[in-house]
């Protein structure tokens, strides 16, 4: 019995592998650099789209619309380095310090709103990502390339990934022609849908490139792999950059960034959980914290958007209760 049991914590421990505490700090400030230069991306290139508008010209002939694009390119290679080293369930959220940043620049830039209840929703954000990043599971569940092909054969993922590409189908070819312009939830469900692959895929590349450079039968299986994974991901970024852009054309950059936070992460989650099983290692209190984490970023976001058209600040209430004494 007493073999049995310890092969069994052994196994277990090779299945969920927990990074050293140097590998997720790097990964955490590496996501949080991310999140912030990704908040910047929208507001940037909504702001050389509206450039280009003035001028009579394509966006494409923008310098700050560039600067926006660069800074996407370089906010993915910033998530791509921090899903390597740390769990996707802790990495994703964190995604939430980019919509208050977002927020505060577009304001500036854009002269979009920000009231008293939206820095109250940017101060929830953060406090809520904070919450994400104390529960969130800290072990890996895939750690070999082995697993990982297994991940992906398994029929509740192929199944899962099956209904995405009808959904996509539908929105890109049927519902997006007709409802696009006027409904801001067509790009953000196309976009957000997307991430079930490019999310899935970038951790995929970092655990096949592991066996890549090995000497190996398997090397030859983690380059086709990875190709494959790289094929993937190349495609649904260019889907979703076309949709992003076509987004910003239409609706306010605040109100997209921060909608598109909310079912971007909420779908990533939900596939990080069929394909990696991260959740497995996650106990009930830090299930419940993370549960309560998500919860208030998101009022946070709500926060900021929802109410962003009230005239309300603290002079305003001040005078009030002047009026009222």
């Amino acid at each position: 019995m007493g073999t049995a049991a310890t092969a069994a914590a052994a196994a277990a421990g090779e299945g969920a592998r927990s990074p050293s505490p140097a590998a997720v700090s790097l990964g955490l400030g590496v996501a949080v650099v991310s999140s912030l230069v990704n908040g910047s991306t929208f507001v940037l290139q909504k702001k050389g789209i509206v450039r280009a508008k003035r001028r009579g010209t394509s966006y494409l002939t923008d310098i700050v619309w560039w600067a926006g694009t660069i800074a996407m390119a370089v906010g993915q290679i910033g998530n791509f380095l921090a899903y390597t080293a740390v769990p996707t369930v802790l990495v994703t959220p964190l995604g939430a310090l980019g919509v208050p940043f977002g927020s505060i620049l577009a304001s500036y830039l854009l002269k979009e709103k920000l009231n008293i209840l939206g820095k109250l929703g940017c101060l929830l954000s953060c406090a809520g990502s904070v919450v994400l990043i104390i529960h969130s599971p800290k072990s890996e569940s895939v750690t070999t390339q082995a697993e990982l092909e297994e991940k992906l054969t398994n029929p509740v993922f192929v199944g899962y990934l099956c209904i995405v590409l009808l959904m996509l189908l539908l929105l890109i070819f049927w519902i997006a022609p007709a409802h696009g312009p006027t409904n801001i939830m067509v790009y953000i469900s196309i976009c957000s849908l997307l991430g079930s692959f490019t999310v899935p895929s970038t951790k995929g590349i970092g655990l096949a490139a592991q066996d890549i450079f090995h000497n190996n039968p398997s090397s030859q299986r983690a380059l086709c792999l990875c190709l494959v994974l790289l094929a993937v991901l190349g495609c649904s970024i260019i889907v979703q950059f076309r949709y992003i852009n076509k987004a910003l054309e239409c609706f306010d950059s605040s109100v997209f960034g921060a909608i598109y936070y909310v079912v971007f992460t909420t779908l990533v989650l939900l596939a990080s959980a069929i394909l990696f099983r991260e959740w497995s290692n996650v106990g009930l209190v830090d299930f419940l914290g993370m549960a309560c984490g998500f919860t208030t970023v998101s009022v946070g976001i709500v926060l900021i958007q929802v109410f962003k058209e009230f005239n309300f600040n603290l002079g305003e209430m001040n005078k009030s209760n002047m009026k009222t004494d």
